[in-house]
């Protein structure tokens, strides 16, 4: 890949490359959840209220015992059906009792009980029709899966990465190891002309290789050796506003202060691109899946074998789970024959 003219190098490097001429082919996700067999539900505890004004009460109670979480921002609180009003007061945790007693209110309303809630907003509008019939839902339209425009000067960011890796799989293979092999760069930023920001990672990323034959280990993926780096160097820095993803950041003063874990401190590559020369496994696609990453970039599709849209399945469209992620696979540069494995790999 080196050897190649790096085409993105030239021109304005803000223009945006459109999407037929991007180096990259994108696996494009079905609609989310717009079928009734398809939509996604957590348990939640609810109580039917018999008058109305009691639900300037129960939301008090509610903020004052810890309850309003941000886990079901996407649904609205109350529910009415018929002559029944329905509160929600927070997810069902693992015993499924209520953490707290409901305030006295008269006349009483009925003992909580458990329903099942969408997990997540309503992208379109069947999709919203369903989840409304469960539970009224809001309607967020391409918050998640709408696509991200690339420009010349972030495509060379990817490119830079693309050649990284490769070089890496060509070390191993000299090694004796599978040419395998995956990196984690700062995430891209056009802001302030810069290329990267390091404050959650260092500027030189995480770039690992299989090592399964040296190790004599079966787990010793590519993928799955660059996530443990990110990992222990994460466990080895203090928590700072600057080494948390910019989606939670906002929550960990306030979280820190009575005591709790920022909810997604653990989800290691939230906001982050993972790119690998060969499309992971199955092991290895869920462990980027539980690990929030924001997409996946990889060079050589693995049919037989794939977890992320070029091969076997993708993991993100299956039901019950509960993170989807985009998957590039890269075709705008000629193969590299060294790099070839059997396509019974797990990679």
């Amino acid at each position: 890949m080196d050897n190649l003219t790096n085409i993105w190098a030239k021109g304005d490097q803000g223009e945006v490359v459109p999407e037929d001429c991007l180096p990259f082919k994108r696996f494009k996700l079905p609609p989310e959840e717009e079928a009734a067999d398809s939509v996604r539900t957590v348990p939640v505890w609810v109580v039917d209220v018999p008058d109305p004004r009691h639900i300037t009460t129960l939301l008090k109670w509610m903020k004052q015992s810890s309850l309003d979480t941000p886990q079901l921002s996407h649904l609205k609180r109350i529910r009415k059906q018929a002559e029944t009003t329905t509160f929600l007061i927070t997810t069902c945790d693992a015993n499924s009792k209520i953490p707290t007693p409901l305030p006295e209110l008269t006349p009483p309303p009925n003992d909580p009980y458990i329903v099942d809630v969408p997990a997540s907003v309503a992208l379109t509008l069947p999709s919203l029709s369903l989840k409304n019939a469960l539970w009224p839902t809001i309607y967020a339209p391409k918050r998640r899966d709408e696509t991200e425009a690339w420009t010349k000067a972030k495509v060379r960011w990817a490119r830079a990465a693309m050649a990284t890796i490769v070089s890496k799989a060509e070390e191993a293979k000299q090694k004796g190891e599978l040419p395998i092999a995956a990196y984690i760069p700062p995430p891209y930023s056009s802001s302030d002309n810069k290329r990267e920001d390091t404050s959650r990672i260092p500027r030189a990323g995480f770039l690992g290789s299989d090592t399964r034959n040296t190790t004599h280990h079966p787990l010793r993926h590519a993928t799955l050796n660059t996530i443990r780096m990110l990992a222990d160097y994460q466990a080895s820095q203090p928590q700072t506003r600057a080494s948390v993803p910019p989606t939670i950041a906002g929550s960990l003063e306030s979280d820190k202060t009575n005591g709790k874990v920022p909810n997604g401190t653990n989800y290691l590559l939230t906001d982050l691109t993972f790119f690998t020369t060969h499309e992971p496994c199955i092991m290895c696609s869920m462990a980027l899946l539980h690990s929030r990453v924001k997409e996946v970039v990889y060079l050589k599709p693995m049919p037989k074998t794939g977890g992320c849209g070029g091969g076997y399945v993708c993991l993100p469209v299956l039901k019950g789970v509960n993170h989807r992620f985009g998957a590039l696979s890269w075709v705008g540069e000629t193969e590299v024959k060294e790099l070839d494995v059997e396509e019974s790999v797990d990679a």
